[in-house]
């Protein structure tokens, strides 16, 4: 059950339907982090921002797809390749890995990026209300809310060390662990990390979360998780460990909560400024959005198995209950 509502991303005033390209289909690059299979709900998203432009699959807009499966070293030739394509806008999501190598790979193509961080400390745009350069989009704020989740996990499960998934090859994991470091310190928990970099590495990091007496986890943000979140969730109850991840699609999997933004908004938006580029719309003049509606979803059903009560107090905060 729905048990609040936040303001979503501030709505985008749009020009009637013009057409940039004359009588040919635009052309949109799709770079992702992530894979087909489980963003598919995003895409869509994505899709339907562009579709409310006037640009349609199919009609008047075709869609040139690349995909690094989690696999960031993918991602620069990946970059190029659509590049080289001659697409009128090159989109890249699932976090910073895509959105840096589409701006290594072109200087003239827009780049529309959804991204997880500060786009002007990774060198994306020059400010966000003024980006400069070929690249504007979204950041979903999915860094930033590490402290948040921490904390609601410890009010969960208040006793015990902490497990920590982070991966080694996503950009901001130093960033990451700074802040969910800083936050243990302030709550007096202690924390252990375990740094999986591939499908191989989940189980014996969860044995070795485990061995050190793990009584929780808090899987970090970052795509390569998201890609492989049905083998985390199994293995989270596999080895009986309450969990806190970032997005919602974590906790309809099984997960036990989540806390995190509305990313379906966030690559709505991200389709939303793609097609206002193909009607015109300079990179450089669009503002860089930020997500603003966050999502804290718990799963009764995996507190229950896990023989978790969770207090009365957390129940209340909760957007979603999955019953």
């Amino acid at each position: 059950m729905i048990r609040r509502a936040f303001l979503g991303l501030s709505a985008i005033a749009v020009a009637g339907p013009t057409a940039a390209w004359g009588d040919q289909p635009a052309t949109i690059g799709y770079l992702s982090a992530r894979s087909p299979d489980e963003s598919k709900h995003l895409l869509a998203a994505c899709l339907d921002g562009l579709k409310s432009l006037g640009y349609e699959v199919g009609h008047n807009l075709q869609v040139e797809y690349r995909w690094a499966e989690g696999r960031y070293d993918r991602l620069p030739a990946l970059a190029v390749e659509l590049a080289g394509a001659k697409v009128n806008v090159l989109i890249a999501t699932g976090g910073e890995p895509a959105a840096l190598a589409a701006k290594a790979a072109t200087s003239t193509i827009p780049i529309v990026f959804a991204i997880g961080g500060d786009p002007v400390t990774v060198g994306l745009v020059a400010s966000y209300n003024r980006p400069g350069g070929n690249a504007t989009g979204v950041s979903l704020l999915s860094i930033t809310p590490e402290k948040k989740r921490l904390g609601l996990l410890h009010q969960v499960v208040p006793q015990g060390v902490i497990g920590v998934l982070f991966n080694p090859n996503y950009p901001l994991q130093r960033e990451q662990i700074a802040e969910v470091e800083e936050a243990a310190r302030a709550l007096g928990r202690q924390v252990e990390i375990a740094l999986p970099s591939s499908e191989a590495e989940f189980e014996p990091a969860f044995a070795g979360l485990i061995a050190k007496q793990a009584a929780a986890l808090l899987v970090s943000a970052d795509p390569f998780f998201d890609t492989r979140r049905q083998q985390i969730v199994a293995l989270a109850e596999r080895f009986k460990l309450p969990a806190m991840y970032q997005f919602r699609d974590y906790a309809t999997a099984g997960g036990l909560m989540s806390y995190g933004i509305a990313i379906v908004e966030g690559y709505r938006q991200v389709g939303i400024y793609a097609g206002r580029i193909l009607r015109g719309a300079s990179p450089a003049d669009l503002p860089v959005q930020q997500s603003i509606r966050f999502e804290f979803v718990i799963n009764l059903k995996t507190a229950k198995a896990l023989g978790l009560t969770i207090p009365p107090i957390v129940l209340a905060t909760a957007d979603e209950v999955i019953e």
